[in-house]
């Protein structure tokens, strides 16, 4: 029988519908709508065939049958007693068939667009098969390199990571979350999971208020606004409160704060995980607490069907509480165009390869940061090589290019470096390709021989190296982030050859390269690029685009300066270039009060290797005529920044202009820098163009001790430049009111 009918009337509000569900639904129907399992492949149609019928399920995750999808919501809106489909849940991280670059690499775009086109490609492909929900976008800011889901990350900063997050939104629900080529996007993870102790997955994450309130809780109230339909909570301890049993981040701040009326889902077993923390007794009381504190659907860990029924029969939970969880899902339901069953009525098609192999192209190329270029080395100039040395473990690896979360990628899309150098260079120069190692982890130095022999009978030697994909993402975190295995001793030994040396660096993470940095005439950090990472690095190589990618974090010279960041605060004794001393410096039997007495390190100073928004050109910009139209306003006014940005050289590209902020003095110190907006432009050789910014009040407020969101009165820093060391600089004064 289909009663999915009933409730399908255009007319009828969206919380009257509920209610007369709610009404008519069981205890039992209701935890069932709570509780998401995990399956795949045609069995699971044999596995859950009776508890959908029997409304036992809410959600399956990583089911990506087509056939078994479609019995089971059948099933669903046929045979159980009141027609309420399933969500079908897909980790969609960045791609699915075609892969584009990581997050964390798209984010070096800076380019909102081009991420929301790289989650509409993924959410069009998704959704043929079923699947109408993905976990992404991951919004934690990310300050910890070691951490292996920096991967999955938009990098350090809370404005940039607001920015794209909202775009990747919008890629995957559209304006219309119910239209049937999109899926629903889930903020992840809810929150502070990005600041795990020691760069460790699933680690504690001590951070006091105004970290939470000023650092990692803004990108999640972006996608709010953004319209993000769920939320998944992280699976740290925040101050001593697992995140699936925190009341305060989950009804507090989500629901009465921010008014979210969307869903919570756990993440994996993480309501069970609350025993493991100390949190909880047992099950039981784990379930109860989760509830309680307001996580709506249990992802695999069957709590809230074991025990929510008796603990709801006993009067431990009411059965308000369990509608309010029950609604949030019924009501995300609606929204997605699953209850009124038009959605699952309409099949879509892919989108065309070449279409999505054209916009992997073009996120793998705007990507791509060139952080050296001595003697302009690049480009390169394909007419005047006779040979080329292609070298290093990850040239010709059409698997790891791809990155980390890639369950459905296809690898047979993948065009590797090699293949696309060796298309650009067929019948005008040789290539030579020798992996110098058999992984990036191999220190196994037999294939050196044939590397460094390759290199010295070429004309140029490009290496492709980094870390495989294996060692980025959940729960692959590293203490030492240098470059795995022996790479930094092949690279040493091609440096040896007296040949131009260009690296190409594909990873998941930042690495700490200040060891080899030197030896490279040339560095492009590629990421992991996905699909088209190969075509789109040749056409970096050869000239053919101009690099315009910037970093979405800093970069440390060494493993130990982590965390660096940008935005760090500027503290009683910040460090002075002229008080830096080395520790081989230090003279036997110096003074104390000899070694500068400030904030850096002995054996790395304070600066990073490269900072935050920094990346190079095939041409150069310069920055002149910051002006701003008022240098005093009240809360009512707003700020007219304006600077001149020219393309000095000689070659048509892309600059992103960034602005910051600093406020002097205020009650809780503030950062010594703070990304406020930024803009992309492309500039032919020889034009300028006058990039516009508007302050307003709003972004020069803070949230404050009681919670309150607001500006100080008083002086603040404005700087304009291409990097967060932009030194074009003017001031403003907040007025009192």
């Amino acid at each position: 029988m289909d009663m999915a009918n009933e409730y399908n009337s255009s007319e009828m509000a969206i919380e009257e519908r509920i209610r007369n569900l709610l009404t008519e639904m069981t205890l039992e129907e209701k935890t069932g709508q709570l509780n998401q399992v995990q399956w795949n492949g045609w069995e699971a149609f044999d596995a859950l065939a009776d508890d959908v019928r029997a409304g036992r399920v809410g959600s399956v995750i990583n089911l990506v049958d087509r056939a078994a999808v479609d019995a089971l919501q059948t099933i669903a809106r046929q045979e159980s007693r009141h027609g309420i489909p399933l969500l079908i849940g897909r980790d969609v991280i960045h791609g699915f068939h075609t892969v584009m670059p990581l997050p964390l690499a798209q984010a070096s775009s800076w380019n909102p667009e081009l991420v929301r086109d790289c989650a509409r490609i993924s959410a069009q492909e998704a959704a043929v098969t079923g699947v109408n929900w993905t976990f992404a976008p991951m919004i934690d800011v990310s300050r910890d390199p070691r951490w292996g889901r920096v991967a999955e990350s938009f990098g350090e900063d809370p404005y940039l990571t607001s920015v794209l997050g909202a775009a990747m939104i919008d890629g995957y629900q559209t304006s219309d979350p119910a239209s049937p080529d999109t899926i629903l996007a889930c903020a992840k993870h809810f929150a502070g999971y990005g600041a795990s102790e020691g760069g460790r997955d699933y680690n504690s994450t001590n951070i006091p208020p105004n970290e939470m309130r000023n650092v990692h809780l803004p990108p999640f109230k972006a996608a709010v606004e953004a319209g993000v339909a769920t939320f998944m909570t992280s699976f740290g301890d925040i101050d001593g409160v697992p995140a699936s049993g925190n009341e305060w981040l989950l009804t507090d701040v989500l629901r009465e704060e921010w008014s979210f009326d969307g869903m919570v889902v756990s993440d994996w077993e993480s309501i069970t995980q609350l025993c493991t923390h100390g949190m909880c007794e047992d099950e039981v009381d784990a379930a109860l607490v989760a509830a309680q504190a307001g996580v709506d659907m249990d992802m695999v860990g069957g709590l809230y069907s074991a025990h929510l029924p008796h603990l709801c029969e006993s009067g431990e939970i009411s059965m308000d509480r369990i509608d309010q969880l029950v609604g949030n899902i019924l009501r995300t339901k609606i929204r997605a165009g699953l209850i009124d069953g038009d959605r699952l009525d309409q099949h879509t098609e892919e989108p065309a390869r070449l279409t999505a192999l054209a916009v992997a192209r073009q996120a793998a190329t705007e990507s791509c940061v060139l952080l050296r270029n001595e003697k302009d080395t690049l480009p390169l100039a394909s007419d005047q090589i006779s040979s080329l040395a292609v070298i290093g473990p990850m040239a010709n690896e059409p698997a790891e290019q791809m990155g980390t979360w890639v369950f459905d990628g296809k690898s047979e899309r993948s065009v590797t470096p090699l293949d696309a150098i060796t298309s650009v260079l067929e019948g005008q120069a040789e290539v030579d390709f020798e992996p110098g190692l058999e992984t990036t982890r191999s220190h196994d130095k037999t294939l050196f021989t044939r590397a460094v022999e390759a290199a010295a009978s070429c004309d140029v030697a490009v290496l492709f190296i980094g870390e495989e994909a294996i060692l980025s993402g959940e729960a692959h975190c590293r203490a030492d982030i240098t470059l795995p295995g022996a790479q930094a001793d092949l690279v040493r030994a091609i440096r040896q050859t007296g040949k131009p040396v260009i690296g190409v660096i594909m990873a998941g993470r930042p690495l700490a390269l200040g060891d080899v940095i030197e030896e490279f005439d040339a560095l492009v950090y590629a990421w992991h690029g996905g699909s088209m990472s190969g075509p789109a690095l040749a056409d970096l190589l050869f000239g053919r685009a101009v690099p315009s990618g910037k970093l979405p974090v800093t970069f440390p010279k060494v493993s130990g300066q982590v965390p660096i960041y940008y935005g760090h605060k500027n503290t009683g004794r910040p460090p002075e270039a002229d008080k830096v001393i080395h520790i081989d410096d230090i003279e036997k039997g110096a003074p104390q009060t000899s070694l500068g007495m400030t904030s850096f390190l002995l054996d790395a100073g304070y600066e990073p290797l490269f900072p935050f928004g920094f990346g190079l050109s095939y041409t150069q910009f310069a920055y002149s005529d910051l002006h701003i139209d008022r240098h005093e306003m009240t809360e009512k006014e707003m700020a007219i920044v304006t600077a001149t940005v020219i393309n000095t050289g000689t070659r048509t590209a892309s600059e992103i202009t960034q602005l910051y902020i600093r406020d002097r003095v205020a009650r809780i110190t503030r950062p010594v820098r703070e990304l406020k907006a930024f803009r992309r432009q492309e500039l032919a050789p020889g034009e300028s163009v006058q990039v516009e910014f508007q302050l307003s009040v709003n972004e020069l407020a803070y949230y404050h001790r009681d919670g309150s969101f607001q500006a100080e009165p008083g002086d603040f820093d404005i700087w304009v430049g291409g990097d967060s060391r932009a030194d074009l600089h003017t001031s403003l004064r907040l007025l009192k009111a």
